[in-house]
């Protein structure tokens, strides 16, 4: 049993409504009825009356969500206690990052902060886009590093995380240099004679970049997947074997570009490819949850950076 089968259960008794619950959970809602049937599973009783409409609890459910409230408190409270003890952890930063971006911008956007602002300790959680999210809703982490597109948004409540940009990341399709230093494959292919192609799983937020780019492509592309994985580094080891063509970050293939390993497959096109922004969250201190002060000094100053040249020049009135 999870817990955040407990938190799903409580918030479907809360709103009556799958639909409203999986939102706010940040998950499909096959996904979310599933988790709830994993945790019927679990206990061997219904929770759920499927057999009405609106939903409703059963019974056991009503008993099981004043349980549930219970067991929640006690997790999070022994939770709240062990990171009460450990002191350190106020001077440390944790951080929610999905797999790429936590081996291609993080390293040197590390780096960079510790020249410009301080040395930082940091403990880093690399997980897919879904439950990095989950970890900055829940609490578990300090700051939410992600890519994002207006069709593809991580949708945080404005009036509840800050959020800055700190870069743009282009999403191309690679594919091994042959002896001319050119790319095996190249798209767009054929009917008649697809691409190897070199596929993200259907729960990659990367797989669902590369799904916009094929639908706004004006002329179609013609793939036949041979190998699936969410990892993008998992799709560049293939690419680099020759194994066909992958959409990968520009960061993740920054060195093997260089050294003529990989080249872009699009020709330069423009409307194969697509651009997300890379975005950095935190939930907004508040008198109840003030977050760490290393958090808070750090947010300053990459907000800071972030201002206008001429807004940091400009005079107050009583300078003028």
């Amino acid at each position: 049993m999870e817990t955040k089968w407990l938190e799903d259960f409580i918030s479907l008794v809360e709103t009556n409504s799958f639909s409203r619950s999986a939102q706010l959970r940040h998950v499909t809602q096959p996904a979310f009825s599933r988790r709830i049937q994993s945790l019927e599973n679990w206990l061997g009783m219904d929770l759920i009356d499927r057999t009405s409409y609106p939903t409703r609890v059963t019974p056991a459910g009503l008993v099981f969500y004043e349980q549930a409230l219970e067991m929640l408190s006690q997790i999070n409270g022994v939770r709240e206690l062990l990171r009460g003890k450990r002191a350190a952890a106020q001077n440390s930063i944790d951080l929610a990052v999905p797999h790429t971006l936590s081996l291609t911008f993080v390293p040197k956007w590390i780096t960079q902060l510790e020249e410009d602002f301080a040395p930082i300790n940091s403990r880093l959680m690399a997980l897919n886009v879904h439950d990095a999210v989950l970890q900055l809703v829940e609490g578990g982490c300090d700051l939410l590093l992600c890519y994002h597109h207006p069709r593809q948004p991580v949708q945080l409540d404005p009036g509840r995380y800050d959020m800055l940009v700190l870069g743009r990341e282009a999403l191309r399709a690679y594919a091994r240099c042959d002896k001319a230093k050119q790319p095996e494959f190249a798209l767009p292919g054929r009917k008649a004679a697809p691409l190897p192609f070199l596929s993200y799983t259907t729960n990659a937020y990367l797989g669902r970049m590369v799904d916009l780019v094929m639908s706004d492509a004006k002329q179609s592309l013609h793939f036949e997947t041979h190998y699936e994985t969410d990892m993008a580094e998992g799709l560049k080891m293939m690419a680099l074997e020759g194994r066909g063509i992958a959409f990968l970050p520009e960061s993740a293939v920054t060195r093997e570009v260089k050294q003529k390993q990989l080249a872009p497959a699009d020709g330069g096109r423009a409307e194969w490819g697509i651009e997300m922004e890379i975005r950095l969250y935190r939930e907004r201190p508040s008198a109840q949850r003030p977050g760490k002060a290393i958090v808070g000094r750090l947010w300053e100053h990459l907000a800071e950076r972030q201002k206008p040249a001429s807004a940091k020049r400009r005079l107050p009135a009583s300078d003028r």
